[in-house]
């Protein structure tokens, strides 16, 4: 399970943009697959509306964005924090209008999104940033809209990354979204087999 970490770190270090743009620079990168990850390829193949409005936050190196855009889909949205990605990110998609690429911090972002794409950031903030996550999911999603990826089906020592459980993320969540699916992925890449969860889920009309 050596693949699991990415950058095993006290919880008291901060996790800014100092920390992870040093990942970066350093090539501490064990959370990049270097692919689209399997359930999330699947998922992608399933939307049929190509305009959709899609966000993805903590973005690395964003094949997810990659992908979608050699599908077809034509208003996409990646956000991270670190300059190092966010730079050559810009200048892999520069001639690509269908793409926008911002570097800043995913709790000030603005924006309405159909679709959020959930792949290794909610398992990078510390357990302690959960809640405003799911606040600020809710507020970015239009009405309806889906926050759909991958939540790790397990716990670590230490982070990032940060595990959990299904039962954890359903207390998180409840409340603020309808869980259309939840469920331990099958097609997830050899070294993280059963240890992790697909979620789809809808936000509600608000929070309760």
């Amino acid at each position: 399970m050596e693949h699991l970490k990415c950058c095993v770190i006290s919880n008291n270090e901060p996790l800014d943009q100092g920390y992870w743009e040093a990942q970066y620079k350093t090539k501490t990168t064990g959370w990049d697959l270097g692919q689209v990850s399997p359930p999330i390829q699947r998922y992608i193949n399933t939307i049929t509306t190509k305009n959709s409005r899609v966000l993805i936050p903590g973005c690395g190196n964003s094949y997810e964005a990659e992908y979608l855009l050699e599908h077809g889909f034509t208003n996409v949205t990646i956000i991270d924090i670190a300059p190092t990605p966010v730079r050559a990110l810009k200048e892999k998609f520069k001639n690509n209008p269908s793409i926008k690429i911002v570097l800043g911090d995913f709790f000030t972002h603005q924006g309405n999104y159909d679709l959020i794409i959930e792949q290794t950031f909610f398992c990078a903030l510390p357990p302690t940033m959960r809640q405003k996550y799911v606040w600020k999911m809710h507020q970015l999603l239009a009405e309806e809209g889906i926050l759909a990826g991958l939540l790790f089906n397990r716990t670590f020592e230490s982070g990032p990354p940060f595990g959990g459980s299904k039962e954890e993320y359903e207390l998180i969540f409840k409340g603020a979204f309808d869980f259309l699916k939840i469920e331990v992925s099958k097609d997830s890449i050899a070294p993280r087999a059963n240890s992790e969860l697909f979620i789809e889920l809808k936000k509600t009309v608000r929070l309760l």
